[in-house]
């Protein structure tokens, strides 16, 4: 189970990285957009300093062609590091262009899936990770959980090392329904992943243990305190 961050905010993946058991950052044009970099790769720089090598790192190309798509990828490996996932839109020219990559000994995550025969072409074509998009899914009237758990299930039946990477979240029941579907990463928004300790149930079982600590060996007496 892998927990991916879906952002270029430096400040939101330094915290993201402290606090939660983040394996990686995902990014799309849209997603650096929102944050508008001046110098993109230098960005991205700072983006595998905070992770370190130890996390994944996906960057999108954003030429439509086949040798475009690839001009792209070596433009960010070279800049970069060979360390990086290259992300490809499963289009008919994606396809093409994520068997050279592979061919070529690259990391690829397949996104802008939308359709159970687009991922299986993705995994076929030897994909490291491939992105199914929820929340647009399921926009469409389509049912993304079923997607999900049928990749898996193809994924186990014909032995690849493919991971599903589930993308597009609103919210995080939609998070635990991929994971719980056969996904085995999910990439979201810093703040979905937040809503998670947001129950105020949490905060008040927290104050119930201290009222009953603090009660025995008296206000503001805490552990290190004794």
């Amino acid at each position: 189970m892998e927990f991916i961050i879906d952002t270029v905010n430096l400040e939101e993946i330094q915290e993201a990285v402290e606090y939660m058991p983040i394996v990686g950052v995902t990014s799309n044009p849209s997603i650096v957009k929102a944050t508008s970099p001046a110098h993109f790769f230098d960005h991205m720089r700072q983006i595998r300093e905070i992770i370190g090598k130890e996390r994944s790192l996906h960057i999108q190309v954003i030429a439509k062609d086949c040798d475009g798509m690839v001009k792209e990828a070596h433009r960010i490996l070279k800049e970069i590091d060979e360390d990086v996932y290259i992300k490809v839109p499963v289009s008919y020219e994606g396809i093409k262009a994520i068997k050279i990559l592979k061919a070529e000994g690259h990391h690829v995550t397949a996104t802008a899936v939308y359709d159970l025969m687009q991922a299986y072409m993705a995994l076929a074509a030897g994909a490291d990770y491939i992105a199914p998009y929820v929340n647009r899914i399921g926009n469409l009237g389509a049912d993304p959980m079923e997607l999900i758990n049928e990749l898996s299930n193809r994924i186990i039946m014909d032995g690849y090392e493919c991971k599903i990477l589930a993308a597009s979240f609103k919210g995080v029941q939609q998070v635990r329904d991929a994971f719980n579907n056969g996904a085995q990463s999910i990439t979201a928004p810093v703040a979905v992943l937040k809503q998670v300790f947001k129950n105020p149930n949490i905060e008040k079982a927290v104050d119930d243990f201290n009222s009953d600590w603090y009660s025995i060996y008296g206000e503001n007496q805490g552990i290190c305190d004794l």
